[in-house]
This record gives C-alpha cells, sequence and structure tokens, in this order.
C-alpha cells in the first residue's frame, strides 16, 4: 500500500523526542513505512576520511556527520496548508484518479 505522506509535504511530529516541531519531508521510505523530516530525529554517525580514488587531494570529509534519521509514519501528521493546523489524509477518487484530501477542511493537497 502506498503512502499518504509525500516528499516535500510539511508534516507535524506527534510523539518521541522531537514531538511538537514541524518540518518539510526530505524523502520516503514507503517499503519501511518511514519518512526523513527536515532538521529532525537527528542522529550522529562517526565517519572516517575517505581517499577517492584517481584524485590527487579529494578526500571526503571525517568526523562525527550529523544527519536526519528516520521516523516511522505514524509518528506524523500532515500540516493542512489552508490552515496551518495537523490533519489526517483521505483518498477521493475522480475519474479513475486518487487525489489526497485533508480531512480537517476538505481541501486536495495536489
Amino acid at each position: 500500500m502506498g503512502m499518504k505522506i509525500r516528499k516535500d509535504d510539511e508534516v507535524l511530529v506527534t510523539s518521541g523526542k522531537d514531538r511538537g516541531k514541524r518540518g518539510r519531508v526530505l524523502r520516503v521510505d514507503p517499503r519501511r513505512q518511514r519518512i526523513y523530516v527536515e532538521g529532525l530525529n537527528i542522529i550522529k554517525r562517526h565517519q572516517r576520511p575517505q581517499q577517492v580514488r584517481d584524485a590527487q587531494r579529494a578526500e571526503t570529509v571525517g568526523g562525527v556527520i550529523e544527519r536526519e534519521g528516520p521516523i516511522h509514519v505514524s509518528n506524523v501528521m500532515l500540516v493542512d496548508p489552508k490552515t496551518g493546523d495537523p490533519t489526517r489524509v483521505g483518498i477521493e477518487r475522480e475519474n479513475g484518479k486518487r487525489h489526497r484530501v485533508a480531512r480537517r477542511t476538505g481541501q486536495r493537497l495536489e
């Protein structure tokens, strides 16, 4: 089944360490039911400097790298573009096409 939250949607985190924060969806992983939200659920990874082949001094930077971690889709709610409030997402069918609809206002999200 597809996910109702897509890339570039604005979401509100409803549970976890970043509860109450908002952000833009950077990436969606439908197989694992997870999303990556800009600036939220920051994880730290220690990375060694890597030598790039056939290069004089081009190396990737090592050290502690901070990046966004995955958040389960059940822990976020879509933000209604009309009102700015969190809303559930419904599906409307019209002429064989599926459209996402904000349940709070009934407005289409596309």
